[in-house]
């Protein structure tokens, strides 16, 4: 039996507000054209705006969903958001070894959040050490500019940034230029043993919850559908800024990307 649609696992948190972590993944993964399979690493309590505390699952209940859907159904990509303890990401590190085992090139799209877009704790851990098991086995690491300087240990050169992370194994970088200053047009940067590749995009007015998980989850789908990465991390690119663009809002603050109706190219 052969499924209309890839599935994507994902291990990402549950926002109560509906914009980010796993709502968005959800939303993002289908209007894309794949199947997710969502797995809850952690529990927060947010709105629009703001975390105000995050409860993290225990590691062998996150094995646990994984085992459970790895044993029965194919997964053609993988997508990490919050993973909420160095506990968990060693989990999610098992999982993905015993996948990569069998499929060595299945795309793992790991977006690196350390921090929400307010600066609010998002594991009980050091965020960034809480990740770095992950590092090495993810195709494609997806931080925003804090985020890379985060993990770079405040290192600032977006070429520096980026030769630090594929030499602790990522195989690609992209560098996502949104928290950059205000006004500007956001550029994100692609690198690789073979170079670098930016794309432009005009700032939109506002801000948004749940961006950065919207491409990831984007980016991880392509790739399941066969794209080659150039073209998914485009095209992933694309419909975020159309999700964005076409954002609403449910209370002051921060907007909700419209991800189902908005299709990539």
């Amino acid at each position: 039996m052969s499924a209309t649609r890839p599935c994507i696992l994902i291990f990402a948190g549950v926002d109560p507000s509906g914009g980010a972590g796993v709502s968005a993944d959800i939303e993002a993964v289908g209007a894309v054209g794949g199947h997710p399979l969502p797995v809850v690493t952690v529990l927060t309590v947010q709105d629009n705006d703001r975390v105000h505390a995050i409860h993290p699952v225990l590691a062998p209940v996150v094995t646990h969903q994984a085992q459970a859907l790895i044993e029965k159904i194919r997964i053609d990509a993988v997508k990490i958001g919050i993973v909420g303890s160095r506990a968990n990401a060693e989990a999610i590190a098992a999982i993905i070894g015993m996948l990569q085992d069998s499929r060595p090139d299945i795309p793992v799209v790991l977006d690196p959040v350390l921090a929400s877009g307010r600066g609010d704790a998002l594991s009980p851990d050091d965020a960034a050490d809480a990740v770095a098991p992950l590092l090495p086995l993810a195709s494609l690491v997806t931080p925003n500019l804090m985020e890379a300087s985060r993990l770079c240990g405040g290192e600032t050169d977006l070429e520096q940034q980026a030769a630090r992370l594929l030499g602790l194994g990522s195989r690609n970088v992209l560098i996502k230029g949104g928290h950059g200053p205000a006004g500007e047009d956001i550029v994100n940067t692609w690198f690789s043993a073979a170079g670098s590749c930016s794309w432009r995009w005009p700032c939109l007015t506002g801000e948004f919850h749940g961006s950065g998980c919207t491409l990831a989850s984007a980016i991880a789908t392509r790739l399941a559908l066969g794209e080659m990465l150039e073209d998914a991390l485009f095209e992933g690119q694309v419909y975020t800024h159309r999700a964005l663009r076409a954002a609403y809002p449910i209370a002051p603050g921060q907007k909700i990307p419209q991800r189902r109706i908005v299709f990539a190219s």
